[in-house]
């Protein structure tokens, strides 16, 4: 994308493939690709779209918030904060914007269609209990 480009979500979306089992191992081992778009650049970072059902893997930004918008479907975003897990459920036209440096993952999605706004670059990690 260039800057100053319109960008039709529903075009992106129909270039993505529904993602049925989303599993944490699939973001590192490889297998979620295809849910996922890279819309364009965005500060430090680019605007991203995916399209799946199932779990992510634990992830933080150490260099700014990362704004999660979803668009259809349903998630709970778990935000680990001092040890402790916050869930917070999210539906259609509903947001938040992640901490900088906040471990988060993406627990029971339901064809879940997700927006984000991700600074760059990404930690990612399988289990934060054996850091």
């Amino acid at each position: 994308m260039t800057k100053g480009t319109k960008i039709s979500l529903t075009q992106s979306f129909a270039r993505l493939e529904f993602l049925a089992n989303r599993t944490p191992e699939m973001s590192i081992k490889g297998g979620a690709e295809k849910a996922f778009l890279e819309l364009g650049e965005y500060r430090d970072g680019a605007v991203y779209v995916g399209f799946y059902s199932g779990n992510s893997e634990w992830e933080k930004h150490p260099n700014g918030d990362e704004i999660v918008m979803v668009l259809a479907g349903s998630t709970t975003l778990v935000l680990r904060d001092d040890g402790r897990d916050k869930r917070t459920s999210l539906g259609p036209e509903e947001l938040v914007v992640v901490p900088v440096n906040t471990w988060h993952r993406f627990e029971e999605s339901r064809n879940l269609k997700v927006m984000t706004v991700t600074p760059q670059p990404t930690d990612h990690r399988l289990n934060l209990d054996d850091a």
